[in-house]
């Protein structure tokens, strides 16, 4: 079985961004179920295309979607996806789409299909601040979460799919005052969410 965790490129004039500096350093393999790892373009379309040909080529049993939600204190598993784009600042190739949906006549929303509560319940137990999210945002976060559900929903080859936002790490911090976490604590943090996926999978929950 492979599970694929995703994060992102370094956007908005950062330098870092801590979802992909967190999957990349997470094992290759956990409780013999194989880690995939891929770095996503902070970019509308090109993103969802990118994960999407990925999924279809390497067929995983489930995917975990990570990006960069700045201001926050906590690990967050997003509950939900919504059909709209709208970007308050560009992507990375210079893109601001403005009330745009992301599948035109698609569903309005898509609903997590990770355990999303026991995830939170498992990294707050670890030490790691976390707690339930109810808004991805309108950004390419959300963009992704949303194809990769509507996928999940409509492809031959099922897999369960979500998306967690993690802090600033503390190096994108040094001249503000915005809330930041340890890079180890995000990565401890995703290392207990992917194993809460792995045992709901394997014990047959989802």
């Amino acid at each position: 079985m492979k599970i694929l965790v995703t994060g992102f490129a370094p956007f908005g004039g950062e330098t870092v961004n801590p979802s992909w500096e967190a999957v990349k350093r997470l094992p290759d393999e956990i409780n013999g179920v194989k880690i995939l790892k891929l770095e996503l373009p902070t970019v509308f379309g090109e993103s969802g295309d990118i994960v999407l040909d990925f999924i279809k080529r390497e067929n995983p049993r489930a995917v975990i979607s990570v990006g960069q939600a700045g201001g926050r204190k906590h690990i967050t598993p997003e509950r939900v996806a919504i059909n709209v784009d709208d970007a308050r600042i560009p992507d990375n190739k210079g893109n601001k789409p403005t009330d745009i949906p992301i599948i035109e006549g698609a569903r309005e929303a898509y609903f997590s299909t990770l355990p999303i509560k026991k995830m939170a319940e498992k990294i707050e137990e670890s030490g790691v601040p976390a707690q339930i999210s109810n808004s991805a945002g309108t950004f390419v976060c959300n963009h992704v979460m949303y194809r990769l559900l509507h996928e999940a929903n409509t492809a031959k080859t099922p897999f369960i799919a979500g998306f967690v936002h993690v802090p600033f790490c503390e190096e994108q911090t040094v001249d503000n005052d915005e809330p930041a976490m340890s890079m180890e604590d995000i990565r401890k943090g995703l290392e207990v969410a992917v194993g809460v996926v792995i045992e709901a999978v394997l014990n047959k929950q989802l």
